[in-house]
């Protein structure tokens, strides 16, 4: 007899998923280091293929570490921690831990990754490099992505291969305000959950994430919380089409009421 797998909304690619976690910033801190406690960078910047520009005050410990290495440069970890879009219980979403060798670049080569830096990321402590702040450079050996998609370790290629989600510098704006704005929103959304806990006494349903494939929910309730994907009836890449899937989401009997939470849909993706 065969057996018989429950079908897992689709989901970004797991080095998609990686690269919307560097592009979005979040916390970074060096672990690793030597040191007692991670070391939190002034200024990160993570590329493609996860290489990583790191800016250090003149007196953090691991600029001496690395001047007093045999080769001139030491092994850590970058670790970036991704929140989600609203205060919730437990905030962190995703974790995304790069490893690799840290060295310090020469003057030059320093300046010019602080300008890089600066087109795509500006950052007002990028003015302090030579004015108290080092910049060093991390060169990836490997990376590992946890999430509540699952685990998945990434090789530099990997990430240099995929592209970060078209929405993923957008949602943090775009979710903290529909939930603010527009919460009747996340009340028709319920319909979607599991039976156990749409009949849950006490649930919130609460934004988590948004990405090309569908909605991430974070369902709130007094005995624990559970994330839940929703997918979008069809893929979307743009603001449009967004629009459109959320409302096919929402449901099309709100587009009789009054105004109701279809509209809301349309407002919300406008104000954002």
């Amino acid at each position: 007899m065969g057996q018989t797998r429950l079908r897992r909304p689709p989901a970004p690619a797991d080095a998609e998923r990686a690269r919307s976690v560097a592009a979005r910033g979040g916390e970074a801190a060096l672990v690793g280091t030597g040191g007692p406690e991670p070391v939190v960078p002034l200024v990160h910047h993570v590329h493609a293929d996860g290489s990583a520009v790191v800016l250090l005050p003149d007196e953090s410990p691991v600029l001496e570490a690395i001047r007093t290495s045999d080769r001139g440069e030491i092994p850590v970890m970058l670790e970036l921690t991704d929140r989600a879009p609203v205060e919730l219980r437990e905030p962190v979403r995703a974790l995304l831990w790069i490893s690799g060798w840290l060295r310090i670049p020469d003057a030059i080569s320093a300046r010019r990754a602080a300008m890089q830096v600066a087109d795509v990321a500006p950052h007002p402590r990028l003015l302090d490099l030579g004015h108290g702040a080092t910049l060093v450079k991390l060169t990836p050996s490997s990376a590992v992505l946890a999430d509540a998609e699952g685990t998945a370790a990434l090789a530099p290629v990997d990430l240099a291969a995929a592209r970060p989600d078209p929405f993923c510098r957008m949602e943090d704006h775009w979710l903290s305000h529909l939930e603010e704005a527009h919460p009747e929103v996340f009340d028709a959304l319920a319909r979607h959950l599991p039976a156990p806990l749409r009949c849950t006494m006490g649930a919130r349903v609460r934004p988590l994430g948004v990405d090309r494939c569908g909605l991430r929910l974070r369902v709130e309730t007094p005995e624990g919380d559970h994330d839940v994907r929703l997918a979008w009836p069809q893929e979307a890449t743009t603001a449009e089409e967004l629009r459109v899937q959320l409302g096919l989401l929402v449901g099309c009997p709100f587009r009789q009421v009054g105004g109701g939470a279809h509209d809301r849909v349309d407002e919300a993706v406008d104000e954002a």
